[in-house]
């Protein structure tokens, strides 16, 4: 995207350490969430009950006149400030502030309608004032290559046969212009019950992470693991299978230094257990990567 407004509180600035971020994405010329990155929001919130917002920054594609993106960039902002004020602590010292300029950002126009949130988690609270001190500058989002991946991997068997596997190359883009902070579910990925055995229909989400990491190479991903329904990880399956996809990338060749893996059992639920339905149980048992670097 290249023209933005931003809501900032304050001279607004992050330290890398101790800030978060998320992005939930609009369709074209629309300042409402559809109802998947609607409920994504909810889920965020659920899940970050405790976080504080720092800052709130909208963004629209190249689309129409820098006054219009202004316009509607500012109306995002305002829909999910909205919708967040009264869920989830954020800074009273706000000011809202309009930007018009040029900025390099995402190639690829779907990534660039958005609305991202900064936030800082209860063991920041104390650091608050100076985390926001230490920088005076407005975040720039820098230009990240447009990279043109397949939607087939090539897989090679060891007798020297090869299929080829669909893969998602929205999945694949999205990860590619991350940001560090960002939270990405692997959607579809599935284990075998009460394993860390990956079932054979979870084999394309595997390939676009691998696909992925190859052709990024500043990617560093750490994968994390969470589980439903129960309050103990006994077996501590979300730490295994968090490991799996982990020794799978190391496997086809990707440096142990670019990705780590945790397991967080049920501690960070999408819905509050004990859950209501299968889908509420299917949100909670789930593998995100964060971006470390990129």
């Amino acid at each position: 995207m290249k023209y933005f407004a931003s809501l900032v509180f304050c001279l607004m600035s992050f330290c890398a350490m101790a800030q978060e971020q998320v992005s939930f994405f609009f369709d074209s010329d629309k300042f409402v969430l559809q109802k998947s990155e609607l409920l994504k929001l909810n889920q965020w919130l659920s899940a970050n009950k405790e976080a504080k917002v720092v800052g709130v920054y909208g963004f629209c594609d190249e689309e129409g006149s820098v006054g219009y993106n202004d316009t509607l960039a500012k109306k995002r902002i305002d829909y999910v400030f909205n919708i967040i004020k009264n869920k989830i602590k954020i800074r009273e010292d706000f000011k809202t502030r309009n930007f018009g300029k040029l900025h390099s950002l995402s190639p690829i126009k779907a990534e660039n309608r958005k609305v991202t949130l900064y936030y800082i988690q209860p063991k920041d609270f104390v650091n608050e004032e100076k985390i926001i001190e230490e920088k005076k500058e407005v975040i720039a989002e820098k230009k990240k290559p447009n990279i043109k991946f397949s939607d087939v991997y090539v897989y090679e068997n060891p007798n020297g046969s090869t299929v080829n596997i669909k893969i998602d190359t929205v999945f694949m883009k999205k990860v590619s212009v991350a940001n560090v902070g960002e939270k990405l579910r692997l959607e579809n990925m599935n284990f075998f019950v009460d394993t860390f055995a990956i079932m054979p229909q979870s084999r394309p989400v595997m390939f676009e992470l691998l696909t992925v990491m190859k052709n990024v190479p500043d990617l560093k991903i750490q994968i994390q693991g969470h589980i439903c329904c129960v309050q103990k990880d006994y077996r501590d399956l979300s730490t295994q299978r968090a490991k799996a996809i982990y020794k799978f990338l190391e496997f086809n060749g990707i440096e142990k230094s670019r990705m780590t893996f945790v397991g967080f059992a049920s501690t960070k639920p999408l819905y509050p257990l004990p859950e209501k339905n299968e889908a509420e149980r299917e949100a909670n048992r789930r593998v995100e990567i964060e971006i470390m670097a990129n």
